[in-house]
């Protein structure tokens, strides 16, 4: 067995034997720290009201046009289009709330809120929490500001509905690409008088002509409703259910959907029923034999340098759980596409 050799040791004494927390040596590392420490004080995470990464609070972002801003973080708490149980309106608050997210994204290598002007901007101004067809004419509205103003929308929901009117405003001057990870295909018509529900978002936004359905890949889906969904293949998006994920691998996946997507404007969206229950039992549709969070985070960190310009993570339920480890899955996947949103603006800067 070897033991560690005195002169590897009183290097390592003279360098770090005296050495504060915050006294970091290398360069990348050192500059996110630079970000984070006061000496070797830290900013307590569970202090003061809780927005999403410690980002900058600012509710008056509206009425200031966006102004000074590369990323708008947004709630949507609205769960009115559920087809099972309740509950997802209280999904931003739980996010929110999660302290272990970030700074640096060690995969990707990036510490976005040092690179990015990121703002929480707090939730959509809804005018009733009675009606679906309003809360949808408030998203398009809210959202079409921030797209107008040339910021990059960052969602936390809420039901699935609430995409589709996200993406009437991300994809209004051109219809975008989707990553779509989710346990459904939510492609489904219209239910009871409504199309306004988180079973259908996808169909809509093709009809409305704002998503490209063949710039479309739907991963991990399963589950017995897939007599709902022939719009997906009737339209052209490229579907990977759980199973065939399991058998294809993770990297064939990312292979497939940097394909799939290409080099256009694309819009990434997380339903956490993607993830098994066994690790994200927090919502409302759960569905046995979906991907662990390290699938999930694989794929996505494997889009590194395509276009996004925009995301949402929907679906947290927090009242189904009792361990917070949905939230804390949907807060890492939150982080993990504004990484991504963070490497596209710096293409996006280098080409002008």
């Amino acid at each position: 067995m070897r033991s560690l050799n005195d002169e590897k040791l009183n290097a390592l004494r003279e360098k770090y034997g005296a050495a504060r927390g915050g006294d970091i040596y290398d360069p990348e590392f050192a500059k996110v720290a630079a970000g984070q420490f006061q000496g070797d004080r830290r900013k307590w995470p569970f202090a003061d009201p809780a927005t999403f990464m410690g980002a900058p609070f600012r509710p008056q972002a509206l009425d200031e046009n966006f102004a000074g801003l590369d990323v708008a973080v947004v709630g949507v708490p609205m769960d009115l289009g559920v087809t099972n149980r309740a509950g997802a309106r209280l999904g931003p608050r739980a996010v929110r709330a999660v302290e272990r997210i970030g700074p640096f994204e060690h995969v990707l290598r990036r510490a976005p809120l040092q690179r990015l002007r990121v703002a929480d901007v707090g939730d959509v101004p809804f005018r009733s929490r009675y009606s679906l067809e309003s809360c949808h004419e408030d998203i398009a509205a809210y959202y079409s500001k921030i797209v107008e103003a040339g910021v990059i929308p960052l969602s936390v929901g809420g039901d699935h509905s609430i995409s589709q009117s996200i993406l009437k405003a991300v994809g209004r001057g051109r219809p975008v690409g989707m990553v779509h990870i989710d346990a459904h295909a939510d492609t489904s018509g219209p239910y009871e008088g409504s199309k306004f529900h988180h079973g259908g978002p996808f169909r809509q936004a093709v009809l409305d002509g704002v998503l490209d359905p063949e710039r479309v890949i739907q991963i991990g889906i399963r589950g017995g409703a897939e007599y709902l969904w022939e719009f997906s293949f009737d339209s052209g998006m490229t579907v990977i259910h759980a199973e065939e994920f399991a058998a294809m691998g993770p990297e064939a996946v990312i292979a497939k959907a940097r394909e799939v997507v290409g080099d256009g404007p694309t819009y990434v969206s997380f339903d956490v029923d993607s993830l098994d229950p066994a690790f994200a039992p927090g919502t409302g549709t759960p569905e046995v034999g979906g991907l662990t969070p390290r699938e999930a985070l694989q794929v996505l960190r494997g889009l590194k340098g395509i276009d996004v310009v925009g995301g949402d993570v929907v679906e947290v339920a927090p009242q189904y759980d009792g361990t917070t480890n949905t939230a804390h899955a949907g807060a890492q996947v939150l982080f993990t596409i504004l990484s991504l949103i963070d490497i596209a603006h710096e293409a996006r800067q280098a080409r002008r």
